[in-house]
């Protein structure tokens, strides 16, 4: 475990006893939606180090500060967003986490890819089809999400009515795009794994 790891570790051990703390408080004094977001937030701490694991075993590359950054922000948005109420009290932290969410997964996506494609040798199939789908997926994320924005921004300006049903509407939306765009790139994936393998038999 290298020191980015080690420190990552530590900050999350101190908000895990700090969750832990939140929660037993939570139990004495009823309070089970705390309980229940504190205990969430516990298990949500220990991804950030499950997807470093699995990233080193694939041979990966994540920026060095990986583990600490989606520490840092796993808590900023459960304890102090959720818990503390900090999305009612600052009308700004929503945009605040979402602005970090998005330019954080660009630095972690752009270096993933720098990891993968080495100048120096080739690319293997199977690695170019995983970069592939994923990148194919990404932009099929993004554009259902510029769609959304495009109803969102024709209804706020000229009344257009494209956006029925609200935020019910919009989330329901980026959930089937999401979950077809998922279960499409798995396919291909798999397809195209299977034509490597048969290749390399």
């Amino acid at each position: 475990m290298d020191n980015h790891s080690k420190k990552a570790a530590r900050v999350a051990a101190v908000f895990e006893i700090v969750l832990l703390i939140t929660a037993m408080v939570s139990t004495a004094s009823r309070q089970w939606k705390d309980l229940a977001l504190s205990l969430l937030a516990m298990i949500c701490l220990i991804l950030p180090f499950v997807i470093a694991r699995i990233a080193k075993n694939k041979n990966i590359a994540l920026p060095s500060v990986f583990q600490l950054i989606t520490v840092l922000f796993i808590f900023m948005a459960q304890y102090l967003g959720e818990i503390k109420r900090f999305y009612q009290l600052f009308w700004w932290w929503d945009l605040l986490l979402h602005a970090i969410f998005g330019s954080f997964v660009v630095v972690v996506t752009l270096y993933s890819i720098n990891g993968m494609i080495k100048k120096d040798q080739e690319m293997t199939d199977q690695r170019f089809t995983l970069f592939t789908v994923i990148f194919a997926f990404s932009i099929s994320i993004t554009l259902g999400t510029l769609w959304e924005m495009f109803e969102f921004v024709g209804d706020y300006l000229f009344k257009a009515g494209m956006v029925k049903g609200g935020i019910e509407d919009t989330a329901t939306d980026i959930l089937v795009k999401i979950l077809a765009a998922f279960i499409t790139a798995l396919i291909c994936y798999y397809r195209s794994l299977e034509k490597f393998l048969k290749i390399e038999g």
